[in-house]
């Protein structure tokens, strides 16, 4: 086995958030559903399930799903991210399987933002 060393580590992390960025001629829209333990209790799970419906109901080749652990709000669980290309990225709270469905049919394909479900957008926090 290899040894990793700080270069080694350093082209992989640049590699990785290249595979992940959101760009012209790849992902269009990245969603991000916050799965520590407290999301996970809180229906996380369930958020993710249904996002996977509505991706292969909506066919949609340029858009990312991806998951991060805790994010620090417990009491705001679940938590959704989506950053679509040239905006700034939007926290959805409290998350639920319809929620979700109204948040990526409407703010993911539609660009329409779900401002009363908005936790934060960018780093404002508005709630």
């Amino acid at each position: 086995m290899t040894k990793l060393t700080a270069e080694t580590l350093g082209k992989f992390k640049e590699q990785l958030l290249a595979a992940n960025a959101l760009r012209e001629d790849g992902f269009r829209v990245k969603i991000t559903v916050h799965m520590g333990t407290c999301g996970i209790a809180s229906g996380a799970r369930e958020v993710v399930n249904t996002l996977l419906e509505e991706m292969a109901a909506a066919a949609g080749k340029d858009i990312l799903l991806a998951t991060s652990g805790c994010m620090g709000l417990c009491s705001r669980e679940p938590l959704v991210t989506v950053e679509c290309i040239g905006q700034e990225p939007i926290k959805y709270q409290y998350m639920d399987s319809e929620k979700i469905r109204l948040v990526f049919r409407e703010h993911v394909l539609n660009g329409k933002v779900q401002t009363s479900l908005v936790l934060a957008r960018g780093a404002e926090i508005c709630a």
